[in-house]
């Protein structure tokens, strides 16, 4: 029996994100005459790319069936202390991300490792986290940006290749191997399997500690690498990076199909909602409306998402 395209877009998120994704462009192109300039699709791009990196590392852990409120602040850290490795220590440049880069994964692996080893709730854990390594950030900085960061570096943040921004290149790399990684092998199966039902997962062997330890670690590691590409942006390592990374990257993925009680949705559908966010936000700006309303439309957001979440599982279950 052919379905109606109300029933479509509720039992398949990810087209129906597509679909919102589009009319929303539509109408942005259409209110506006700046937002289809070659400078403000740069803009849009460039700033999807920072949350986008956090968005798919929070769609991975939701998908898992967990939860990482500190993802924004170990950007910010692991920006900060490759600044100082770089500004205040002179090591190379090179070495100095590459301790940022390792210090995300560290603080992403003590995360999993808590919750995995100690049972704990992922949420709560992570809000006292947080905490700490924001604290920590405070403490190493004194609320000072370290500056003058070497151009080299700014490239990584600031470059263009063939007019496409150079963030935008890494999140599409990272995209492609988070696809893969989630559909395509064993590790992303058990994922799901994990997301859906953890006691079921650990009869079939799965090993479910394991799993969660390695995906908290690969998400710290992308959101060291989000706080770093903002670095290089800024030229700067400020001690407010990471601050606004909270609450777009859940929004983002539960927009995009990912649900929040594990085992569905896809960093692509994830992706798509950060740009149906980004958007949105951009539009606010062209039109001059102060960024205080960026918050409270991300809220919005996220009780719409939420509620569209809600709705769309008890229409699948009433099809069923």
């Amino acid at each position: 029996m052919q379905r109606r395209p109300l029933s479509l877009l509720l039992t398949n998120p990810l087209a129906g994100v597509f679909v919102a994704l589009l009319i929303i462009f539509v109408a942005s192109a259409a209110i506006s005459p700046y937002f289809l300039t070659s400078y403000n699709m740069s803009v849009i791009a460039r700033s999807l790319a920072f949350v986008g990196l956090v968005t798919i590392a929070q769609a991975m852990l939701l998908i898992l069936g967990e939860l990482d409120l500190s993802l924004g602040v170990i950007g910010g850290l692991a920006g900060v202390v490759a600044g100082m490795l770089m500004m205040q220590f002179g090591i190379n440049p090179a070495v100095a991300i590459a301790g940022g880069l390792a210090l995300g994964a560290a603080l992403g692996f003590f995360n999993g490792f808590l919750v995995a080893s100690l049972r704990l709730h992922s949420l709560v854990l992570t809000i006292g986290t947080a905490g700490i390594f924001g604290g920590v950030n405070l403490v190493l900085t004194k609320g000072v940006a370290i500056t003058n960061i070497p151009k080299e570096i700014q490239f990584l943040g600031r470059g263009d290749v063939l007019g496409v921004p150079v963030p935008f290149i890494i999140m599409l790399v990272v995209l492609l191997i988070a696809t893969f990684v989630t559909l395509k092998t064993p590790f992303g199966r058990y994922m799901y399997a994990i997301g859906n039902n953890k006691a079921a997962a650990r009869m079939l062997g799965i090993k479910v500690d394991r799993i969660r330890v390695l995906v908290f670690t690969a998400a710290g590691f992308l959101s060291a690498l989000a706080g770093l590409l903002m670095v290089a942006r800024l030229g700067t390592a400020q001690p407010s990076i990471g601050e606004t990374w909270v609450l777009p990257p859940i929004a983002a993925s539960v927009i995009g199909g990912v649900a929040t009680t594990g085992g569905v949705g896809t960093p692509l559908g994830a992706i798509l909602g950060a740009a149906i966010i980004g958007i949105i936000e951009n539009i606010i700006v062209l039109f001059g409306v102060s960024p205080y309303w960026q918050g409270v439309v991300s809220g919005v957001i996220v009780v719409l998402a939420i509620s569209f979440d809600a709705i769309s599982r008890r229409y699948i279950r009433k099809e069923d």
